[in-house]
């Protein structure tokens, strides 16, 4: 199929044709060439696809026009972290704009359980939901997704690291047998082999470039320092580097600390882990898309699905655990055709944790640029 579609091209309804418009969507790119028509055919989709690729209207558009023509279908959509849930939401809110019938409900920790409740009494048509939450619900209402023909699961790789494999067991068991399910991950281990396995059936398979390798125009360089030495050279970087930076490190306990230490020295930092409640996190995130904060410290959990454009720097405080997790990291920076950097603070016990890092990525340790110590 020619890269030069136009979404005019994919015989799409003339309410969502305008809406795309209306978004400044024009050029599909490569992810929704792919995917949409095969969903439109009401196939099962397995997709690979990094984040910032456009995977989200990818899966959108199709289940939009199924729920379109068939008035008595619903969809599920699941994602790993309620950043990406509230983002995916966003997306699906802009493209029903126009379409009163198709109403969408956000269930996700964090925010008001009652609330929650108000919302499904109106019968929602898209449901986007954390396995966690989705689960409370449905011990309250055993038919929440009785008529659910349509099912994304949306970075389903990570779903499996943070563990949620037996919320995804539970909600599959109140799922319809018959349905077309779109299930989209940036890796593919046997685990993920194994989810698709059960959860589609024939699914035609779509890519686009390589598996969880690092985008091109990340310049990535490592500094060699010291346990002792490394918040000094950690400041020592951030006071030559211009734009903003967003800092990677293991523990919620060392992104509590390295912030702290950071606001210390007069920096604009805010953090983002697990515990912070729903407030804190949105604020986090909106004062940093907005300048207000040059710098967010953030545990992996904000590795993906983090919607903000721009981000000239990463630093991996922490190196993380899986050597996914690292291209999953960088990959917020050089987003949208622009350079990014990425950088490194190696002490001597991340040695064995680098080398597999340079493994993962097809490179040589000399690959990466060092920096003086």
């Amino acid at each position: 199929m020619p890269l030069t579609l136009t979404f005019e091209q994919f015989n799409l309804p003339a309410s969502l044709l305008n809406t795309l418009k209306t978004m400044s969507f024009t050029v599909p790119t490569p992810i929704q060439i792919k995917a949409i028509p095969v969903g439109l055919t009401g196939k099962d989709v397995m997709g690979t696809a990094q984040t910032g690729t456009g995977k989200t209207a990818a899966f959108s558009i199709p289940l939009i026009v199924s729920l379109l023509h068939n008035p008595q279908q619903n969809a599920l959509i699941l994602a790993p972290t309620r950043e990406l849930a509230i983002q995916i939401h966003s997306v699906i809110r802009q493209l029903t704009a126009n379409s009163s019938e198709l109403v969408s409900s956000l269930l996700i920790g964090g925010l008001s359980m009652k609330q929650q409740l108000r919302e499904l009494a109106r019968r929602p048509r898209i449901l986007i939901a954390t396995p966690g939450r989705l689960v409370d619900h449905l011990g309250r209402q055993s038919n929440l997704l009785t008529q659910t023909s349509l099912l994304v699961l949306d970075e389903a790789d990570r779903m499996l690291d943070m563990g949620f494999i037996s919320q995804l067991n539970a909600i599959k068991r109140f799922l319809p047998k018959k349905r077309q399910t779109f299930m989209f991950s940036a890796t593919f281990p046997k685990s993920i082999k194994q989810l698709a396995k059960e959860y589609l059936f024939q699914p035609v398979e779509v890519s686009v470039g390589e598996i969880a390798k690092p985008i091109q125009k990340v310049s990535q360089a490592i500094i060699q320092t010291t346990h002792k030495e490394k918040n000094d050279r950690l400041v020592d970087e951030l006071n030559v580097r211009q734009g903003s930076v967003l800092i990677f490190a293991r523990t919620k306990h060392r992104t509590n600390r390295l912030t702290r230490y950071l606001l210390e020295f007069g920096y604009k930092a805010a953090k983002i882990h697990g515990d912070c409640s729903q407030g804190q996190r949105r604020s986090a995130l909106e004062g940093f898309r907005a300048g207000k904060f040059r710098i967010l410290v953030a545990t992996d959990i904000a590795s993906r699905g983090l919607d903000i454009n721009d981000i000239g720097h990463v630093i991996n405080y922490d190196l993380p655990q899986a050597p996914e997790d690292y291209v999953h990291r960088i990959g917020r920076t050089a987003r949208n055709g622009k350079n990014g950097q990425a950088l490194c603070l190696l002490t001597p016990e991340d040695r064995r944790a680098w080398q597999d890092i340079a493994r993962f990525t097809g490179q040589t340790s000399t690959g990466f640029q060092r920096l003086p110590n």
